[in-house]
């Protein structure tokens, strides 16, 4: 945590151990720099404040694993490089890049893709659902019971990122409850911006063959961090991400998994990448791929210009946005900007995502309870 005051005059003088005495959720190195901040940070300490108060109701997860995936973090007594080696998964296949120190996008020799969960078959949802789907999934708990998952089990961590299948799925119900979207009948075509980690976890994907049956699920994954190397690459999943156990019976040829790139094969979930800023590719994307809605992951919207031709050209396609992000003071700026270039309120006004990442991000900026995908808006 670095002084909230930093740059103001006079250099820092040791570590941020102050804390505003009213928020909480910034800190200074001095009193000199707690002054001088203050006309910058009176707008939003009150903000703050209610957002810090709310912090109980961002950790509240079902999982057996909750304490030290949550105060464990943020307080240092666990790290996200101890959690996953205590399981096994410190540096695994789809989980390599799950803590800081696995290897980057940029270096990362996509040939070594794993396609499993590096888990048993009772700790994964290496195959379909026992039953369908009896009511809308509305949080973890509901989600575990329904796959017969043990809340011990951490593909949580994977399945809500970046808008994978659960948050694909409720982005899509919040759309379609607010009459957004028409109802999902046999093809669902999703826009889904700034891919990152999910590059090395698109096997997870595989999971919208449960949350969607019988649909036709399509995803343009449109972003800079694709590689150049894999810009227009198709791939059809055409089954669920595997488990560890070699006898499992999803490596029968009833359940394999299958990942083709260019395949001719119809498949129930298909994935397409393009490098650039969707604003940039959308006239090409489009040639083949109408959105039905689209989505972006901890967007960051507030921190990079680049987002501005982005919601200009979505006001004009007419199509519901559903945007997520780390905390609720992201969101709330996010949601001005938004505004302020729509000339409307949001749609789908801030709220916390039931599908967030149940484990605290490491280092944040400030004090603020942050999780990856923790709150949800949109257009």
């Amino acid at each position: 945590m670095e002084c909230a005051g930093r740059g103001r005059g006079s250099r820092c003088i040791g570590s941020a151990t102050r804390r505003c005495s009213r928020c909480g959720a910034v800190a200074y190195c001095s009193v000199s720099h707690q002054v001088s901040h203050w006309s910058d940070h009176k707008e939003e300490c009150g903000r703050f404040e209610l957002q810090m108060n709310r912090v109980d109701a961002l950790n509240d997860f079902p999982f057996t694993f909750t304490p030290e995936a949550t105060v464990g973090i943020v307080k240092k007594q666990e790290s996200r490089c101890s959690f996953l080696s205590m399981r096994g998964l410190h540096r695994v296949g789809i989980w390599t890049c799950e803590c800081t120190c696995g290897d980057s996008l940029d270096s990362f020799d996509y040939s070594r893709l794993s396609y499993c969960w590096n888990l048993s078959s009772s700790l994964c949802p290496c195959r379909g659902p026992v039953s369908r789907m009896s009511k809308c999934l509305t949080s973890w708990k509901d989600y575990y019971q329904w796959r017969c998952i043990p809340l011990h089990s951490p593909v949580a961590l994977l399945l809500h990122w970046y808008f994978k299948p659960l948050m694909v799925y409720h982005a899509t119900q919040l759309a379609a409850t607010g009459n957004l979207i028409a109802e999902i009948t046999n093809k669902l075509c999703i826009h889904y911006l700034g891919p990152k980690k999910e590059l090395l976890q698109l096997a997870v994907f595989g999971e919208l063959h449960a949350l969607f049956p019988s649909v036709q699920v399509h995803i343009e994954l449109v972003g800079p961090a694709i590689p150049e190397s894999r810009d227009g690459e198709s791939i059809d999943l055409c089954s669920y991400a595997r488990c560890i156990e070699t006898d499992c019976m999803c490596k029968s040829s009833n359940g394999n998994m299958c990942w083709d790139v260019c395949s001719e094969r119809t498949s129930a979930v298909t994935l397409k990448l393009h490098k650039g800023l969707y604003h940039e590719r959308y006239r090409d994307i489009v040639k083949d791929s109408i959105p039905h809605i689209v989505i972006a992951p901890n967007a960051g919207i507030a921190a990079y210009s680049s987002w501005l031709p982005t919601i200009e050209l979505i006001k004009e396609l007419n199509v519901p946005a559903v945007f997520s992000d780390y905390c609720e003071e992201a969101s709330h700026l996010a949601s001005c900007c938004i505004s302020a270039i729509t000339g409307r309120p949001m749609t789908i006004p801030i709220q916390l995502n039931p599908f967030r990442q149940p484990m605290a991000v490491e280092d944040s900026a400030l004090f603020l309870p942050c999780y990856a995908n923790c709150f949800l808006f949109g257009i």
